[in-house]
């Protein structure tokens, strides 16, 4: 097997593939200390790094043009690997069923160049199983090496929040675990090297699989509670917001606040456990009615608007409806699986063709995948409702003044799904405000 010092030495390279919000971050990370190959099919994805330039925004591009990653799109590179770190994403198709096809497709490229010795170790979030059922015989099959003897695999999962400049790969506790000692403990120093935060050894991979499975299981499940209760407390005419923040006032009160829960990870990991859950005989039904409420909240939230307009005796077929954010959370250009576009289709359901501003969202990713055009700020005119979906900073810079402008008349709707602007505030300047 490979050993660290020939890593260290860099006799033999590290290995990332997938460079999008987990793998390049990582990748310019580990090449501070070992000889680094930064693997992706895309080859417009590769160019733009060599360009200098991010899109995801995770890495600045000081950071990028003063890396020593050897950014390829060819995998023969992948044969000077001692270490294959494969970071591509796991996503569900139509059905709510897991997508295995990049995991898959990344296990197959990877062995039809790895090398003897070699270790490869897998970041994609999965179920607990698909490492050591699903890659290894892929390793084996196309590289005609034997597992055990001629290459090895471990699991980390990653734990990047993407746009938290914050809680970084640096600062994150990493999980780490392997198909034997050996191959564990090299990896927990390579992780080791980069990770400040400490590594957490797991006593197999299909431990370091499920650990990563549940993490957002649990904060959807916590955040489906929250959106219950907000539709509770919208029927009694209570602020849930303002609900929220008393019950905090208690030391172990959990912050979760309600919301649309889109990303590649929150609301898609849950359907890995459960697909695997099915399938050895257990229906698990509190995740499960977890995500069935959380998946429905932009409906929710497009019916309370239509409601709005009717109390207000405004017309619904054919009114001007603002959008504020289109991406799957505040601050980053990623529109995959967002859940703004739930309230989009269920307006267009009511006749309404909503007027969507996003100045963060990657626009041609919005029109590929959804056939989304966004409009200029200044098109935000004579609106007969405007909704905040996602917090974006720059939204702060839109004052009270500026939004009361983008309306032809009172009042003035202001759907808040994040708590975005000050109540007290609202009120004051007239606005007929609702919030999540």
């Amino acid at each position: 097997m490979i050993s660290f010092e020939d890593l260290a030495a860099k006799k033999k390279s590290v290995a990332v593939v997938g460079l999008g919000y987990v793998g390049l971050p990582l990748a310019v990370a580990l090449s501070k200390h070992f000889d680094v190959i930064g693997f992706d099919i895309k080859e417009a994805r590769v160019q733009a790094l060599l360009d200098g330039h991010d899109s995801t925004n995770e890495v600045d591009d000081a950071s990028l043009s003063q890396c020593t990653v050897h950014f390829s799109s060819h995998a023969s590179d992948l044969a000077r690997a001692g270490v294959i770190i494969v970071a591509v994403p796991t996503p569900i198709d139509s059905h709510r069923n897991p997508d295995l096809a990049p995991v898959i497709g990344a296990s197959q490229t990877v062995g039809q160049h790895l090398s003897k010795g070699a270790i490869v170790c897998y970041e994609s979030t999965v179920y607990p199983g698909v490492t050591e059922e699903i890659c290894v015989p892929l390793l084996a099959k196309t590289s005609h090496l034997t597992f055990g003897r001629d290459f090895s695999v471990g699991y980390s999962p990653e734990r990047i929040n993407p746009g938290d400049k914050v809680h970084r790969l640096e600062t994150i506790c990493k999980i780490v675990s392997g198909s034997d000692t050996a191959s564990l403990e090299l990896l927990s120093r390579v992780y080791g090297s980069v990770v400040s935060a400490g590594i957490h050894r797991a006593s197999s991979i299909k431990v370091a699989e499920a650990a990563k499975v549940i993490e957002n299981t649990q904060r959807d499940i916590n955040i489906a509670l929250m959106n219950e209760l907000a539709m509770i407390f919208n029927k009694m005419g209570i602020d849930t917001l303002e609900v929220l923040e008393a019950a905090g006032s208690k030391w172990n009160f959990l912050p979760f606040k309600p919301g649309l829960v889109g990303g590649h990870c929150i609301g898609v990991d849950p359907y890995y456990l459960t697909f695997k859950a099915e399938e050895i005989g257990c229906h698990p039904e509190v995740i499960l009615a977890g995500r069935r409420i959380n998946d429905s909240m932009g409906k929710y939230v497009a019916e309370m608007c239509v409601k709005r307009l009717i109390q207000a005796e405004k017309q619904v077929r054919g009114a001007r409806i603002g959008i504020l954010g289109f991406t799957f959370k505040e601050n980053v250009p990623d529109t995959r699986n967002t859940r703004v576009i739930d309230i989009i289709k269920e307006l267009q359901e009511y006749g309404i063709s909503p007027l969507v501003y996003d100045p963060v969202a990657d626009s041609d990713d919005a029109w590929r995948e959804y056939s989304i055009r966004f409009c200029a700020l200044c098109d935000l005119q004579k609106l007969d409702a405007l909704i905040l979906a996602v917090a974006h900073k720059d939204f702060a810079k839109l004052s009270l003044e500026q939004l009361a402008a983008m309306f032809s008349q009172k009042p003035a709707i202001l759907m808040d799904i994040k708590g975005f602007f000050d109540k007290t505030a609202c009120q004051k300047a007239g606005f007929d405000l609702w919030r999540l």
